[in-house]
């Protein structure tokens, strides 16, 4: 008897219909014998509608008593999830987070799991019943509600999956699994049978929506295999599991793009010891995530240039803050510029295999579309291009690195 979790998302529980055909693939796992445990989102649209209504009463909201709101839409789904799986003739209970309990810390609206206690979904699965968990959602030490962030239900199913040593966790979407690109850009664009953790944390955090950045993350420390794959048809999906299960690695297995990007080019910074200190400080402390950085070399040893990414949420807070420090930074002027997007080719063979970021630049080139930030790791390269150009560059570099479809 093998234990799974499976996690249905928004889409996938978007009304009555869909939440009964959940509660339909739960019951196919059960029939076969498994012990299942069901994470559930909010029906699409309602944690937005939710978060709407607290900023219709305040903008400067109490983060506890927003916690309590938005975790609501998960509640009820729940509820109506083990309600559907008893109309099938199958024991089920919900579990609200602070019932199991799901200990976070007490940073809201991004709260961290610390300790999940399995003694009751042990006893629940030991009856044969099938447990239903609301996603998103936990308790802090002080005994308030918490959420993890959004999408943070995938955070529950997995964090679920390695205390519960799950065998995997399939993760229900939209979507019938992870493709090599986005297929609505390329046509020719293939769902691949597996991707390495680190591959999917990539592609994650580049751009790709279709799993939370902090679950791969926690999938990868845990060792827990999941699966994604699509409610709506019976196929199997696209397992995200650790490297040695791949047998022979592709050199590049996707292409991300992030149009969530912008870019701020400072002129004239004064080129002395601390000077990114001061500048990334500030940002730093206005919790401004920066992205890319590159500096020009300084020729006359006074003066250069610096460019860098920030989300495009941030970018008006950013220029504030650098505009604030401005005089006492040493910054001639700020160019801010939202039309980038930033474009990466993902691939563990990067590491056995020299000339990835060449070909890129040369595919790049050749369609005349000019670079302005470049960023490496060990699996990735990304480029910042003008937004016009991103589809383009997505296209000709799937092509380029043979992973169009026959």
């Amino acid at each position: 008897m093998a234990r799974i979790v499976q996690k249905f998302g928004g889409t996938s529980v978007a009304d009555i219909e869909r939440i009964k055909n959940a509660a339909q693939l739960a019951k196919m796992e059960y029939d076969a014998g498994n012990q299942v445990v069901v994470v559930v989102s909010a029906m699409a649209g309602t944690t937005n509608q939710l978060v709407d209504y607290v900023n219709q009463i305040d903008r400067e909201f109490d983060p506890e008593e927003y916690d309590v709101v938005v975790s609501t839409g998960e509640q009820s789904n729940a509820g109506l999830m083990a309600l559907a799986i008893q109309n099938l003739g199958i024991k089920s209970r919900s579990w609200l987070g602070w019932q199991i309990p799901i200990q976070t810390d007490a940073i809201h609206e991004k709260a961290r799991i610390v300790n999940v206690n399995t003694e009751e979904l042990e006893k629940c699965l030991s009856d044969g019943e099938i447990a239903v968990v609301p996603g998103f959602q936990g308790i802090s030490a002080d005994n308030r509600i918490t959420t993890l962030g959004r999408g943070g239900s995938d955070l529950t199913a997995v964090a679920l999956a390695g205390v519960l040593k799950a065998e995997r966790c399939d993760i229900f979407t939209d979507v019938d699994g992870i493709y090599t690109t986005d297929p609505r850009i390329v046509g020719k664009a293939q769902k691949l049978d597996k991707i390495t953790y680190e591959e999917m944390l990539e592609m994650a955090s580049l751009g790709s929506k279709v799993l939370q950045t902090r679950s791969v993350e926690l999938a990868m420390n845990y060792n827990v295999k999941m699966q994604v794959r699509s409610s709506f048809e019976n196929t199997p999906g696209t397992f995200v599991v650790s490297e040695d299960e791949i047998m022979e690695q592709q050199v590049v297995s996707g292409i991300s793009q992030s149009k969530d990007e912008a870019k701020i080019t400072l002129l004239k910074v004064a080129d002395r010891p601390g000077i990114a200190a001061a500048i990334f400080g500030p940002l730093a402390d206005a919790e401004i995530n920066v992205d890319m950085i590159v500096q020009n070399v300084s020729e006359d040893g006074k003066t250069t240039d610096l460019t860098f990414t920030v989300g495009e949420v941030d970018l008006e807070k950013a220029v504030n803050v650098l505009k604030k420090n401005k005089s006492d930074i040493g910054i001639g002027e700020i160019i801010p510029d939202s039309d980038v997007v930033k474009i990466s080719v993902v691939g563990v063979g990067m590491r056995s295999h020299a000339g990835v970021a060449q070909k890129m630049f040369m595919t790049l080139a050749e369609k005349g579309i000019n670079i302005k930030v470049i960023s490496t790791s060990e699996i990735r390269v990304s480029v910042l291009v003008a937004e016009e150009y991103g589809e383009l560059a997505i296209r000709a570099l799937h092509t380029a690195y043979g992973l169009d479809a026959d």
